[in-house]
């Protein structure tokens, strides 16, 4: 109650505040708010409705990721395999020979010089790669 009509000591009091606020109904109508956002959200987006024919084949595999790791003492590694150095160029050939995705990722360390790490970039555009990505670690938040 907002006041006290009665009290114990024989004064009346009329007019005492409540000092406190009742969060429970806006926490209620936030917590719904949230619900009614997160189904409606997805609806929102819509695509192009296209109607798909079908086909009897079955659908083309997808090619794994190609990684070329160098290593802080410049060894060489094309998807877990040791590549010699000087059979870099024959064996990205040979790998991507029959790849429809020309796409090479470079991991290289970061102790390596620089002038390393372009050498093998220069390396792999010889050797005919068209796309080539570089992989790196997310920056730590502070």
């Amino acid at each position: 109650m907002a006041f006290k009509l009665d009290t114990s000591d024989g004064s009346r009091r009329i007019g005492t505040n409540l000092a406190e606020i009742n969060i429970i109904p806006l926490v209620d109508v936030v917590l719904v708010l949230l619900l009614i956002f997160m189904l409606t959200a997805p609806m929102m987006y819509r695509g192009i409705d296209v109607n798909l024919p079908r086909a009897a084949a079955k659908p083309t595999a997808v090619e794994e990721r190609m990684v070329l790791t160098v290593t802080k003492d410049q060894a060489l590694f094309l998807n877990d395999r040791r590549v010699p150095p000087g059979g870099l160029d024959a064996a990205l050939r040979q790998a991507f020979v029959t790849r429809t995705d020309k796409t090479l990722y470079l991991k290289a360390d970061a102790g390596l010089n620089y002038g390393a790490v372009i050498e093998t970039m220069d390396r792999v555009r010889r050797a005919g790669i068209e796309r080539l990505g570089m992989v790196t670690e997310p920056a730590r938040e502070r």
